[in-house]
């Protein structure tokens, strides 16, 4: 045993040389692969890319690439400063500027778009604003972090800024935190120092992530009368449960330091009722409630619209069902589609509109589906003639309710028509209350008054379908609007708010809904609440703006022994008569308070209603009604729908697609809240492209090749 061990080794101890030089590199290359197996990070020192990296006698040391000073590097001993101080007073340093740090920065003539040089101004390169930019732009465009990582925008940016160090996608995380942090922290200094009375609008949200999310928006006017609406919140929640979500709300108001809140705009789900409850209860707590919280529950109109109008469409009648396999035969192929291009050229239909298809669960797209195909009636008719098939796939084909369309009628297309008329007033008026930039809730009284005269005019209308709907519409919109007891109070308000309605136009559209007895019931219990909560404001504002006068206050000085007891009755009594004059002209508790004299004056005219502007006409008028204002400030604030909240939810699904569906909350808040606070555009971006337009564009560019061929 011993002999076979001696002569192993002596065998790999007179190995060949060769051998033992490949063990060694073998060893060698498995070592350099331990050593590299990570990949170095770059440094983000904006001194480098001044200087070239050398290594001295095992020190790391940088040579400037202008005047070839060797300095030394060491990241861990001498770190960046002496290489920036060194730039600072480099002779040779075309890019030298006096107040040089470690954020590189580069001075240059600044010129207009005209090519002409601006008066004494300087353009400067910064790196840190050049990084904050970017993420701005991530955000706003709903770009992933990785795209800072892509070939082409690394290219691009050689190109028009050389200078510029892109940063990772994980930089660039961290500089969203930070914006998000920053920008944050000026909002709530805003709303500190500013102290509004808000109005809230919430819902809730699953993401492709199956996680739960609820958006918080907060609506409020400010001093120059300009209405703002910004997203407080988009957080995880654990449930849709009321008292979950009322949880959260209240945390969030408390970390805002929001306590004063008006109303909150929530749609009919029963967890909704469960949540105001609970809120309700907090605000008590905090001494916040005006009015006992009695108008604080506002219900979601387009929620409501929704629910009425999606009761109606259980009644639509065979013409719509023939027209909506109409459309889908002719969609279900190309060539039909080309050969019903061909019969509207024939038939010289020239409508921008194109072929729709409707969702049987939402009543919008079957109406933009029948307003579309309305103007393509002699198209169809003359495809009927060339396609002998349609006729035959309306007689036979089952639609989606187990039922049989039907051959098209001589009147189905008249009936189409009404049926467009009838939905476009629900459809406009859905649009209208959706708006968030706007004041929406002075005209809500008159949206309902007109609505429900719009449904008794269908009820009575010649087409039995049409009739049907308007009866079954009709009783849902009892169920919400048709006891006034149950409507919140402050829709009143907010059109008595209004100087081209007051009390005269409410007071006769109260009378016509419910009679006239009913009627003047209702709005003298409205008039005795909102004489109520204006006196809440006068009570507020008196001892906010007013305290008890002394001589010293209105003299500046202190009192004097010398001043004679008559001199100091008179005065007293000349500041007795001042204040009483002032009690009954500002403070509403005189003879005529500045609500009685508010709805003494007469009407706004209401002859250019649509330019008519309710904000500017208060901040006008403000300086004369100092305390109505200011109830009239926070009551028109009021959103009378959740779609500001439900936007939010377009954008998370933008943001957290299939492809991003890793984000984690925390980032998705800070994205989806900066998006809202950072944009000044009135409208979310258009992800996607018009079909039309990008035909035009390609036949366009058809012509353009053939052009160029021939």
């Amino acid at each position: 045993m011993e002999d076979e061990t001696s002569r192993t080794t002596n065998v790999i101890g007179s190995a060949p040389l060769a051998l033992t030089e490949s063990l060694d590199s073998t060893m060698e290359v498995q070592q350099h692969a331990l050593t590299v197996k990570r990949k170095a990070i770059e440094s983000r020192s904006a001194a480098w890319p001044h200087y070239e990296k050398l290594i001295e006698d095992g020190i790391n040391k940088a040579r400037c690439k202008y005047c070839g000073k060797v300095l030394l590097a060491d990241s861990t001993k001498n770190g960046t400063s002496g290489l920036n101080k060194h730039l600072k007073t480099c002779p040779k340093n075309p890019n030298k500027v006096n107040n040089f740090n470690s954020k590189y920065k580069q001075s240059n003539l600044n010129f207009s778009l005209e090519g002409e040089m601006c008066d004494g101004a300087i353009w400067t390169f910064d790196q840190e604003a050049s990084r904050r930019a970017l993420v701005e732009m991530l955000i706003l465009d709903e770009l992933p972090f990785r795209f800072v990582e892509k070939e082409g925008f690394k290219n691009f940016m050689k190109k028009t800024q050389p200078l510029f160090r892109v940063p990772s996608r994980r930089t660039v995380t961290r500089d969203c935190y930070q914006v998000f942090g920053e920008e944050r922290q000026k909002f709530m200094k805003y709303l500190k120092e500013t102290s509004p009375r808000v109005c809230l609008t919430t819902d809730t949200w699953t993401s492709i992530q199956r996680i739960n999310y609820m958006c918080l928006t907060v609506h409020f006017i400010d001093s120059d009368w300009l209405l703002h609406k910004r997203i407080l919140n988009f957080q995880v929640v654990t449930s849709h449960k009321g008292d979950e979500m009322a949880r959260c709300i209240s945390k969030c108001l408390l970390d805002w330091k929001l306590e004063k809140i008006i109303t909150i705009t929530v749609d009919n789900a029963s967890s909704n009722d469960v949540m105001v409850k609970e809120l309700h209860k907090q605000m008590v707590n905090w001494g916040s409630n005006m009015k006992c919280g009695n108008h604080l529950h506002v219900r979601c109109m387009a929620h409501i619209l929704n629910l009425i109008v999606q009761d109606g469409m259980k009644e639509v009648g065979p013409s719509i069902k023939r027209v909506r396999q109409m459309v889908k035969y002719v969609r279900q192929s190309p060539a039909r589609i080309r050969k019903f291009e061909e019969c509207c050229e024939l038939k010289n239909i020239d409508s921008k509109k194109s072929l729709c298809l409707d969702v049987s669960t939402r009543w919008n797209s079957t109406y933009l589906m029948l307003d579309a195909a309305q103007h393509f009636e002699s198209a169809f008719d003359y495809f009927d003639l060339e396609d002998g098939g349609l006729s035959t796939y309306l007689a036979n084909h089952v639609c989606e309710d187990g039922s049989v369309a039907g051959v098209l009628e001589s009147d189905d297309w008249q009936k189409v028509r009404n049926m467009v008329i009838f939905l476009k007033r629900f459809y406009d008026l859905t649009e209208k209350v959706s708006g968030s930039l706007y004041v929406t809730s002075a005209g809500h009284f008159e949206d309902i008054v007109e609505l429900h005269n719009h449904l008794r005019e269908c009820m009575e209308d010649n087409d039995p379908s049409l009739a049907k709907m308007g009866e079954k519409m009709k009783q849902k919109f009892v169920k919400y609007w048709g006891v006034p007891e149950k409507m919140n109070k402050v829709i009143f308000i907010a059109s008595i708010l209004d100087p081209r309605n007051k009390l005269e136009y409410v007071g006769d559209a109260l009378e016509d809904m419910f009679g006239d007895e009913k009627g003047s019931e209702i709005k003298d219990e409205m008039v005795t609440y909102m004489k109520s909560m204006f006196e809440e404001y006068v009570a507020k504002f008196s001892n906010v703006s007013r305290r008890p006068s002394t001589l010293s206050d209105l003299s500046g000085q202190t009192s004097d022994s010398s001043i004679s007891n008559t001199s100091t009755k008179s005065t007293k009594v000349r500041n007795r008569i001042q204040m009483k004059r002032n009690k009954l002209d500002g403070t509403g508790l005189g003879s005529k308070s500045e609500l009685e004299r508010y709805l003494s004056e007469e009407l706004e005219p209401t002859d250019d209603d649509d330019n008519f502007d309710i904000l500017s006409w208060w901040k006008v008028h403000s300086p004369r009604y100092k305390i109505l204002s200011e109830m009239a400030r926070d009551v028109l604030a009021i959103p009378i729908s959740s779609v500001a909240s439900e936007c939010a939810f377009s954008t998370g699904g933008r943001i957290l697609d299939s492809f991003r569906s890793s984000l984690t909350p925390k980032l998705v808040q800070a994205v989806i809240c900066l998006q809202d606070w950072r944009r000044n555009e009135p409208y979310p971006i258009n992800v996607e492209e018009d079909f039309n337009d990008l035909m035009k564009l390609e036949l366009a560019m058809d012509d353009i090749d053939l052009h160029c061929s021939s």
